[in-house]
Order: structure tokens, then sequence, then C-alpha cells
């Protein structure tokens, strides 16, 4: 499960198993769990979350989303070649 990043209390990361998925990320707080698609910005899926923080989490998806993308490339990459 490789962090991204923290912010406001939000932690942002990836599967390694989901390298088949469309870009994504997953972003957990304590007992809250979402997770976003970057192409466009969309809520998958949520729990425990109040509307208000995923307003801020979709902010803060947009505030970093170069770092995001990088990340998921860099990820999917090494993931990809480690199975071959």
């Amino acid at each position: 499960m490789p962090e991204i990043f923290r912010d406001h209390g939000y932690r942002f990361f990836f599967f390694s198993r989901e390298a088949e998925e469309p870009i994504h990320v997953h972003i957990e707080s304590a007992e809250k769990y979402a997770k976003f698609w970057l192409d466009p910005i969309l809520l998958a899926e949520s729990h425990g979350f109040l509307s208000k923080q995923l307003k801020e989490i979709r902010e803060l998806i947009e505030k970093h989303e170069q770092q995001i993308r990088k990340k998921w490339d860099e990820h999917i990459t090494t993931h990809r070649q480690s199975q071959n």
C-alpha cells in the first residue's frame, strides 16, 4: 500500500493490485474511507466521510494531482515490471 502523502489528517495511497483499474486514489482518516477516480476527479465510493470532508479531499486531490499521477505512473510501472 504505497502512501503518496498525508495532508489535513488524510492519508492518500494506492493498492498495488489495482493496476488494471483507471487511475485513482484511496483516502483514509481514522475509520473513514474514500476512493476517487482522477479522469475526471469523481468520488467512486465513501464510507463515513461527511460531504464537507469529501469536498476538502477533492480540493486536496486537485492541489496534489500532478504528484498523484507521477506516483501512480512510477508505482504501476514498477509493479508491472516485477510481475514479468
